[in-house]
């Protein structure tokens, strides 16, 4: 809650207490349905390019990167892109076959500021709408706050309608538009920005689990309650 100080100004509430929470260590992160490890070129990056070579191409129109056009190319990119800290990458493995369908990292991290993104997501076919991306994405959060970030952002191209309609769909909220905030693959991009905040991950958490509970999945694993009307149970 707003207060005022000894001038009268309103300022924002203290956070007295509060302690930067530590730059999240690369480590495995194991749900039901999918298991997230470090990416890495020799263990993961065939088979993601196998995965993402069942896409017509669509799927990188809004990524900085891609597509590619062999598995040796997208190797060297897995290989750069992993040797710093930021971005820190993870490998979405289905539990069921094993094999890597997905990628996603932390970027942006500000631990002083408790504030850490989560960024360039690439879904394989086989692992968009399914119970197992969306696990992923819990397992994420759940990690970033365990650690004590206050503030969990996603952010895209703002024409990216699926981005955007997904951003939404996890709960993040909705915060504007940084126009010509960047360029990427010779275009212009204005960036839509969404949060969590810390207050907002407890119920949120509770609407994940129990939206990924196997009993809200019909025998032919079609959901029975959607995560947005949990959301607001």
């Amino acid at each position: 809650m707003n207060q005022k100080n000894e001038f009268g100004q309103a300022i924002s509430y203290s956070l007295e207490g509060w302690q930067s929470p530590s730059f999240p260590e690369p480590k495995v992160m194991e749900g039901d349905y999918v298991r997230l490890e470090p990416l890495n070129a020799d263990r993961h990056a065939a088979e993601l390019f196998e995965a993402f070579d069942k896409d017509n191409g669509a799927m990188w129109t809004y990524m900085g990167s891609g597509p590619y056009k062999s598995a040796s190319d997208y190797y060297t990119w897995v290989e750069t892109m992993t040797k710093g800290s930021d971005p820190q990458f993870y490998a979405i493995l289905d539990k069921t076959t094993a094999l890597a369908v997905g990628v996603a990292s932390y970027l942006r991290i500000d631990p002083k500021a408790g504030s850490i993104e989560v960024g360039y997501i690439a879904y394989s076919p086989v692992l968009q709408k399914t119970r197992q991306a969306t696990e992923a994405m819990y397992l994420m959060m759940k990690n970033a706050f365990d650690l004590g970030y206050r503030r969990y952002e996603w952010k895209c191209d703002s024409l990216n309608q699926n981005s955007r309609a997904a951003a939404l769909r996890l709960g993040f909220q909705y915060e504007g538009i940084f126009r010509q905030a960047t360029h990427y693959k010779g275009r212009n991009r204005d960036t839509a920005w969404f949060a969590i905040i810390d207050k907002e991950w407890p119920d949120l958490a509770k609407a994940f689990q129990a939206w990924l509970a196997p009993a809200n999945f019909d025998d032919e694993a079609k959901q029975i309650s959607s995560l947005s009307d949990l959301r607001k149970v």
